[in-house]
């Protein structure tokens, strides 16, 4: 009889850890979801804004040292991320290339301009920054105009800032919303053992005796429900980047290794900070209380 009861206990004991490390990894791939989300969003918009080039437009009594100094003058500011030349025949036969005709065969000259186009670093795309940053180089001697599209860029960064905020409140919510589950489950796990709590501190054992094995057991069981979330998200970014290449989620290592830590992160403080809360609850609970 008191095989069959033990046994009885261990699968029920067996039951109730399976469900808490169930119930922890579903939580956890959620947050791990957000935060790629999150992360991969600000790599994706710096991917969109870096995009945006300038085009100067050069002088046309330019000499080729003067070209090569100014050159290695833009090369040198803090915001320009690539540069490219295009003299005024390739300009001409790009030109002619687009419109399907040789333009020159008509005009006789080539009204055309040589220029650089530059390539930006994201976190100087911004109406604001750009306007400065036409004003300094329209300075040069050597450039006759600054070219950029403003509306484009006055509309990538209002949209880039108006799914930044929803995301950010969506992913405030929902990671709320996964803690609060997390703590349940293992508030859940320590209430089924609150009697055994209880009879440990009748016989003399202090609060820190108590609480530790259970802290500890409750951040085994985060750790390896940790360790599930993270395969389960690594097996799905696997699948989508074979599905969908351009997404590139497995090249991005170091947002992968943020959002994995993050997973053993909030794994380890929520079920640790749970647990402990939970046990002192009942540590001070009377016996008679713990009937309801």
């Amino acid at each position: 009889m008191s095989k069959s009861f033990e046994k009885y206990q261990k699968r029920r004991l067996r039951a109730s850890y399976l469900s808490v490390v169930l119930s922890i990894t579903l939580v956890l791939l959620l947050v791990g979801f957000l935060g790629l989300t999150v992360l991969k969003y600000t790599k994706l918009s710096g991917y969109f804004k870096e995009k945006v080039s300038i085009t100067l437009f050069l002088k046309n009594n330019m000499k080729g040292s003067e070209k090569t100094g100014l050159e290695k003058y833009l090369k040198e500011k803090e915001y320009v991320k690539k540069i490219h030349f295009v003299s005024r025949d390739q300009a001409a036969k790009e030109f002619s290339k687009d419109i399907g005709e040789d333009f020159l065969t008509f005009l006789g000259d080539n009204p055309l301009k040589s220029y650089f186009e530059l390539g930006l670093k994201a976190d100087f795309v911004s109406p604001a920054q750009l306007i400065y940053i036409a004003k300094e180089l329209e300075k040069n001697a050597f450039i006759e105009e600054v070219s950029y599209d403003a509306p484009l860029v006055d509309l990538l960064t209002r949209n880039i800032k108006t799914i930044g905020f929803w995301l950010l409140i969506g992913a405030s919510v929902l990671s709320f919303i996964a803690i609060l589950l997390l703590n349940s489950s293992i508030r859940l796990s320590i209430y089924s053992k609150r009697f055994t709590i209880k009879t440990m501190q009748m016989v003399g054992a202090t609060k820190s005796f108590i609480r530790k094995p259970f802290i500890w057991a409750s951040v085994r069981l985060g750790l390896v429900g940790a360790f599930l979330a993270s395969a389960m998200l690594l097996t799905f970014c696997y699948k989508v980047d074979s599905k969908l290449p351009a997404l590139a989620l497995l090249e991005d290592i170091e947002v992968l290794a943020m959002v994995v830590s993050g997973v053993f992160a909030v794994a380890f403080v929520i079920t640790a900070l749970s647990s402990f809360f939970a046990t002192q609850r009942f540590l001070r609970l009377k016996t008679d209380q713990l009937y309801f």
